[in-house]
């Protein structure tokens, strides 16, 4: 079993994590891709973020209708702040021990990850999937040149591009992939601005999501 783990704050869920997800899991071949919203982002101001059910009912709103996908709420029953290495470790247990679980993120928060609880092990425990978008650039400057320094000069210069593998090997860590998506002009800030200035969001978020964010009367 292949099975990809995404988590994020979601705040909220936009037609660009869906297009993402699905060419993620089309991409790798995934047989179960668990879209995990976050609890208490470490690193975000709460104030700016909707509430965990919110979040966790308008990403099961937007992956309603569409086969092998499950939204879970691992992270939430957690207490306290909500840790990557924690999630891998729930479901390397609750899934059968075969199963290769891979964590999907973006380029933004993976050139964050030093900033993450025990992101060494997380490296070493698991692959990454990390997606980028062609013709972007982050950092002033091409997204992939952008990871490769990170990787090199901030995590480890034995990290080593295998062209026969299409990833970054070492020799003790699990691989990285860099995976290209499709550039959408959406964001999580993009909605919330819109939905303030009482602009309309439902070509942003899946139908469903709009609804109800307009009837919680959410980010106004």
């Amino acid at each position: 079993m292949r099975i990809g783990l995404f988590g994020g704050t979601f705040n909220p869920i936009h037609r660009g994590h869906v297009q993402v997800a699905g060419e993620i899991k089309s991409a790798f071949h995934l047989e179960r891709l668990y879209i995990i919203p976050a609890a208490l982002p470490p690193h975000k101001k709460i104030s700016d973020v909707a509430g965990a059910e919110d979040r966790l009912a308008m990403a099961r709103l937007a992956f309603a209708q569409m086969d092998g996908y499950e939204v879970s709420d691992v992270e939430l029953k957690r207490l306290g702040p909500s840790y990557t290495i924690d999630t891998f470790q729930h479901f390397r247990v609750c899934l059968p021990g075969e199963a290769l679980l891979f964590l999907v993120l973006g380029l933004d928060a993976f050139l964050e990850i030093e900033t993450w609880m025990y992101y060494q092990e997380l490296l070493a425990l698991l692959p990454f999937i990390v997606m980028t978008r062609p013709g972007c650039r982050t950092q002033g400057r091409p997204e992939r040149i952008a990871f490769e320094t990170y990787l090199l000069e901030r995590l480890s210069k034995e990290y080593v591009y295998a062209q026969d593998q299409n990833c970054y090997v070492h020799p003790r860590n699990r691989p990285i992939y860099l995976a290209a998506v499709t550039p959408m002009a959406v964001s999580a800030t993009m909605i919330r601005e819109h939905v303030k200035t009482g602009r309309s969001i439902r070509s942003l978020v899946p139908e469903a999501v709009a609804d109800y964010i307009h009837q919680k009367g959410l980010y106004s």
